[in-house]
């Protein structure tokens, strides 16, 4: 009798005669042999039906299915280096579980992405995101297990809030019934402070929103952070956390998602930098030699304008400079210590240089830019109500905030890492879009 298995497990099958319930993504052959392409969201495997193994009712069932028609196929495995996942299924039998009531849109020819994109409740059904999906999930278990694994619960933030962490400017607002509004969140970064000063470690992750008009590859208007916040800690405690979890997610990915990335093309040599570690360290000031030194000498990677003007001290990068760094390091590299007048109010000056902050961006190298954003936290009581009276944010609504430091406050530290720009770096996507299952953009809100 067959046993039932998942695609991804028909290599500790060999020899042996299972059932599969997948669906059809392509189907070729002629005379006396049918090839079906199946997969189960475990992988992909191709089934050959030859006349001369099967019934004539068998073999005509199978000439009669299309695509993305969901089946139950039996038969037995064999090893095939040449197959995805080294095997195939020479098929006995083979039943439809339902009947199409449409054609499917997505045929196996070329699409362009705004129709892929248009039809992305489907597209997900396909190798390349399958593939990106699967890294995702990776991605996320990893970070789960590093936390938990360093001694930090998981502490969800609210999505609604009555302010801004740094302004309103990016903030999506809701009516609140037309008596008062609200905004969604941003960041759960100062809810997860009030939650390392009652637990010590803890990291949130959840969905948050920025209502900026960029257009750009790097730019979602919803998207993922992992939001982590110690107490006490310090600049350095910081980093060194930064890059321990970078490093331990790359190589996750890396020992368990190797066929996903064969899938993408994804050249795995390019990221065995991040999965040692060893990240470079350089100040502000020093990433601005760095990039004055490679636009003097024209030495700029492919994606740059050759009119990009080198950064004024005080002025923030962009990602033209963040891709300059990014390909100046064959890993990630830390930037820290920014000018603090570019800076949110909530980060600690340096007391060696009170024009900085100790404060770091983590940027990914071949251009995916900034990934992760974090530093010290202001814990005196006077200095954080001074910073957000200059930036003129309202007091009241960081009362509660600033309760933190009236009592029991320490040196504290955290971050903030877009979940999809660590996914598309990883998985060397062109676009941030296709890191998340169903992206909202400034020009896409549906599927």
């Amino acid at each position: 009798m067959a046993s039932l298995s998942s695609i991804h497990d028909l290599k500790n099958h060999i020899g042996q005669s299972v059932t599969v319930h997948a669906w059809l993504t392509d189907k070729s052959g002629k005379g006396k042999l049918q090839f079906l392409k199946l997969r189960d969201g475990s992988g992909f495997v191709q089934a050959t039906v030859f006349k001369g193994d099967v019934e004539e009712s068998v073999f005509e069932v199978a000439k009669r299915l299309t695509q993305e028609q969901a089946v139950t196929v039996t038969g037995e495995v064999r090893a095939d280096e040449r197959a995805p996942g080294g095997v195939e299924l020479s098929v006995r039998e083979v039943t439809p579980i339902s009947e199409n009531h449409a054609e499917y849109a997505i045929t196996p020819k070329e699409h362009g992405i705004e129709f892929l994109m248009d039809h992305r409740h489907l597209w997900l059904r396909h190798r390349r995101p399958w593939a990106v999906m699967r890294v995702r999930d990776c991605v996320q278990r990893s970070i789960m297990d590093f936390f938990h694994g360093e001694g930090f619960i998981r502490f969800d933030a609210p999505f609604f809030t009555p302010n801004a962490a740094e302004g309103t400017t990016e903030l999506f607002e809701i009516d609140l019934f037309g008596e008062d509004k609200a905004y969604l969140s941003q960041t759960g970064q100062l809810h997860a402070e009030a939650g390392a000063f009652a637990f010590g470690k803890v990291y949130t992750s959840g969905p948050t929103f920025r209502a900026e008009k960029s257009k750009t590859r790097r730019h979602l208007l919803e998207f993922w952070m992992i939001e982590p916040e110690v107490a006490p800690s310090n600049h350095k405690d910081n980093l060194d956390l930064q890059e321990r979890m970078l490093s331990f997610i790359v190589r996750r990915a890396l020992n368990e998602c190797a066929p996903e990335l064969e899938v993408l093309g994804r050249d795995t040599a390019r990221l065995a930098g991040a999965a040692e570690g060893n990240y470079p360290r350089i100040t502000y000031t020093e990433a601005l030699e760095i990039v004055r030194q490679h636009i003097e000498a024209g030495d700029l990677p492919p994606n740059v304008q050759d009119d990009v003007q080198p950064v004024e001290w005080g002025d923030d990068l962009g990602a033209p400079h963040e891709t300059i760094l990014g390909h100046h390091f064959d890993r990630p590299v830390i930037i820290e210590k920014y000018p603090a007048a570019i800076k949110a109010f909530y980060m600690q000056p340096d007391p060696e240089d009170p024009r900085v902050a100790l404060c770091d961006d983590v940027i990914a190298p071949e251009g995916y830019g900034e990934i992760i954003g974090g530093s010290e936290r202001i814990h005196d009581y006077a200095l954080l109500k001074s910073r957000i009276e200059e930036q003129g944010l309202p007091l009241d609504a960081f009362d509660w905030y600033l309760d933190l430091r009236r009592v029991g406050s320490v040196p504290h530290a955290g971050y903030g890492m877009g979940l999809e720009r660590v996914i598309a770096w990883i998985c060397g996507l062109d676009h941030i879009r296709e890191a998340i299952p169903f992206p909202r953009m400034l020009t896409r809100m549906r599927p």
